[in-house]
């Protein structure tokens, strides 16, 4: 059964602990997903404008409002994109999101990216002069972007701000120029990906951290689910492996959003489990000297050349922008 366990975040409203990711979804599987998982007891929702399914999730709204839920007690997430980080477009993609989702208000909208685009190119510009490389804004800071956010809060249409993708350097430079930390800090998490220092400076500061791809990432080849410590827990437990890797997550008291598309899937993932302090150091050593992050901008087409968490792959780069700070 799913414990149903909400976690305080820092402006005092409350966020389920477990919650449906849908990055990487393919067009057409998220209204059944969500629609599943609304009808299991999820009502932690993560959304966001460039996956491009945020019409389908609207759709899916529409089929559980009301007869299986009402819009207060979801908890709908969503995430303003890389093009739209100049403060005068912040609330035009805001609108545009409440639009496809078909709701007035979200509970939670984050910055997805310390990273702002060209506008009015696309969602992902090339750069005229390097094909193959995403044209990147150097004109806006992420306190423009920060402030902006802030100001969402007077209009009604969000409960909440906060970012995704922020490593502590971009944490301080937004609390410091505004005097307001983010609510939320949605990061990659995982055994392979712990994050201890980020953890521990958001809790230190009260930013909750919500963690995706808790599972690990399918595309490159790196299944956790299939590490023999895993299957080993989950075994003797009797539990699925998906599970287990949840409960890690949930052990370290974050919220976690692990992503599927399969109902038999979805339903398991919330039924909870508890790890012993045994247990979830057997999984934590999973990541001792395997280090492995999944999601690398520098790797994707076209390839962001900014080195955003120090990775090897970024450091060998040769990369052209940084993160504008003020």
């Amino acid at each position: 059964m799913s414990f149903r366990k909400a976690l305080q975040l820092n402006n005092g409203i409350t966020i389920p602990q477990i919650g449906l990711g849908t990055w990487l979804s393919k067009p057409h599987e998220v209204e059944n997903a969500l629609v599943w998982a609304v009808e299991a007891g999820y009502r932690h929702i993560d959304c966001a404008y460039v996956y491009g399914n945020q019409d389908e999730v609207g759709a899916a709204l529409k089929k559980v409002i009301p007869s299986t839920v009402r819009r207060e007690e979801l908890f709908i997430t969503s995430k303003l994109w890389n093009d739209a980080h100049r403060p005068s477009e912040v609330e035009k993609q805001l609108d545009i999101t409440l639009s496809q989702l078909g709701t007035p208000y979200l509970d939670l909208y984050l910055i997805h990216w310390p990273v702002a685009f060209v506008p009015g190119r696309g969602l992902l510009p090339n750069r005229a002069e390097k094909p193959g490389e995403a044209e990147i804004d150097q004109d806006t800071s992420i306190v423009d972007t920060w402030r902006a956010m802030l100001a969402l809060r007077s209009t009604g249409k969000v409960k909440a701000v906060g970012v995704s993708n922020f490593p502590i350097q971009h944490l301080e430079a937004i609390t410091k120029a505004t005097g307001e930390r983010p609510v939320v800090n949605q990061i990659e998490a995982h055994p392979l990906l712990p994050q201890d220092d980020l953890v521990e400076y958001c809790k230190k500061e009260g930013i909750h951290i919500t963690a995706y791809s808790p599972l690990g990432n399918n595309l490159q080849g790196k299944r956790l689910v299939d590490y023999p410590e895993v299957k080993e827990v989950a075994e003797r437990l009797g539990a699925t492996t998906a599970q287990v890797l949840i409960a890690w997550g949930v052990s370290r008291g974050y919220s976690v959003i692990p992503k599927s598309v399969q109902k038999d899937r979805i339903v398991k993932n919330f039924e909870q489990i508890t790890l012993s302090k045994e247990d979830y150091e057997k999984i934590s050593e999973i990541g001792k000297n395997n280090h492995v992050r999944f999601n690398i901008p520098i790797t994707y087409s076209p390839k962001w050349s900014i080195n955003l968490f120090d990775e090897e792959i970024e450091r060998e780069a040769q990369t052209d922008y940084t993160v504008k700070l003020e």
